[in-house]
């Protein structure tokens, strides 16, 4: 399976809201295994589609340890989010080494469908919660950088920027 490209600030791709899968086919089903081949590569624990230049709502996410126990979410959307905020640090693989404090939502809900177009649900807390946001975000159009001040965005944007610069 190839790796695909995971596109990098300031691509537009990365800022339009994705579209929603109208069916499930053989394409979307490689897409999501070469979406799980790239992410854990990366390394990531999550992927969305807009990532690889994709404007569709799909995301991979694993946050086991042992990067065994994949989750495929076709138009994911939260439905519930608790009332408790933590703050913790948050990186992507759009902005490789590139991390900040992000405050989100302790847990929440989750309604998707699968690969095999089934209804499912799922109620998280913990690093699972913060990636299942942190990936709609992406859905969404927005980068974990579009929660923090101008500022702290703007610094990570330009080490961003250079490091491109260093890598050319």
């Amino acid at each position: 399976m190839p790796l695909l490209d995971i596109l990098q600030p300031p691509h537009p791709t990365l800022k339009r809201p994705a579209e929603p899968v109208a069916a499930v086919d053989d394409a979307l089903l490689r897409l999501m295994d070469d979406m799980l081949v790239t992410m854990y590569e990366a390394p990531g624990i999550g992927l969305a589609a807009p990532q690889v230049d994709v404007g569709r709502r799909v995301v991979v996410i694993d946050t086991t340890e042992e990067k065994n126990q994949p989750i495929r979410l076709i138009n994911p959307a939260v439905t519930w989010r608790s009332d408790e905020r933590a703050i913790a640090e948050e990186g992507c693989l759009s902005l490789p080494g590139q991390f900040a404090e992000v405050k989100r939502p302790v847990a929440v809900t989750v309604s998707y469908l699968d690969e095999r177009e089934a209804e499912r649900v799922i109620e998280a807390e913990g690093l699972l919660a913060r990636c299942l946001q942190h990936e709609i975000d992406h859905l969404d159009g927005i980068l974990f950088t579009d929660h923090l001040s101008a500022l702290k965005r703007n610094m990570i944007l330009r080490r961003l920027a250079k490091q491109r610069r260093v890598k050319a």
